[in-house]
């Protein structure tokens, strides 16, 4: 088996995780705040990757002060748009929010083009407008605070998007586990204080059920990301991350009968249509 073909499994498993973790996440319902989700998501994900981990070679303090220090910073980036993530899924339908946190692809391509002098190809640079029509579409500007969930679902995708460009900028640096199991436990301890602060709920039976699986599922999705990324470049793989959309509008109308507006599907299509026209391009 290839690396491509590595890099491609693993992302499909990453799209299906992230998927299963949003639908999880809407399961355990409002009365459980979104930091104490958080906070349950990463104790979980801490646990497994220790154990998975055991017996391996692997460095988990990090291999050097620079690697790091940019591990920090992916983990402060990338909680930022977690927090908002969960935000966003609690207040729209599954496959509107996970469609704007798909975004991050294009944040990625910015980023790396800014910050890691990777080439913006003459192509991109029109995608990336109608990738923006395209959100806009979905989010449907208000200037209310009724828009505010698909604000925060679009924010999410920028955070997201600079989160997973420190991914690959420490992919050669630090193995997968060790990225994950950082922004697990930053994670972790990050939502203690604000939760606390809100004011901790004990969940019954069921959202504890919930909670273990939103757990699980984030850290298949993070795993299978970050592997994805180190078997394969983004422009060969990043495509299958759009899976968990359309894995997304599944479980939401199994469970929810939830049916994304016209406007919606319409800027869905945009952005999916212009993430396959990016990736056939970058292929060439």
């Amino acid at each position: 088996m290839n690396d491509r073909l590595k890099g491609t499994i693993w992302m499909c498993i990453s799209a299906l995780g992230m998927a299963l973790m949003g639908a999880t996440v809407k399961f355990i319902g409002s009365d459980i705040s979104t930091f104490e989700k958080l906070f349950f998501r990463n104790l979980i994900g801490v646990v497994m990757l220790l154990f998975t981990m055991r017996g391996q070679n692997i460095n988990i303090w990090g291999s050097s002060n620079r690697s790091r220090l940019f591990m920090v910073y992916r983990c402060v980036i990338g909680l930022t748009g977690a927090v908002l993530y969960f935000y966003c899924i609690n207040k729209l339908y599954l496959a509107d929010s996970a469609l704007l946190n798909k975004l991050s692809p294009f944040f990625v391509t910015i980023f790396a083009t800014l910050f890691l002098k990777e080439k913006l190809e003459r192509h991109q640079i029109p995608i990336l407008i109608v990738v923006l029509f395209g959100a806009l579409l979905v989010i449907k500007p208000k200037f209310s605070f009724e828009m505010l969930p698909a604000l925060a679902g679009f924010l999410s995708a920028i955070f997201a998007g600079g989160a997973y460009t420190l991914v690959r900028y420490l992919r050669t640096m630090e193995e997968p586990s060790t990225l994950v199991l950082w922004f697990s436990a930053f994670s972790m301890v990050g939502m203690i204080p604000p939760m606390l602060i809100q004011g901790f709920v004990v969940p019954s039976g069921v959202q504890l059920f919930y909670l273990i699986l939103t757990g699980i599922f984030a850290t298949v999705g993070q795993i299978g990301l970050a592997y994805a990324y180190k078997y394969a470049l983004a422009s060969e793989v990043s495509i299958y991350q759009y899976l968990s959309i359309i894995f997304s509008a599944i479980i939401g109308f199994m469970f929810w009968k939830e049916i994304p507006d016209t406007l919606s599907l319409i800027g869905g299509l945009i952005i999916i249509g212009a993430a396959i026209f990016n990736y056939r391009l970058s292929k060439k």
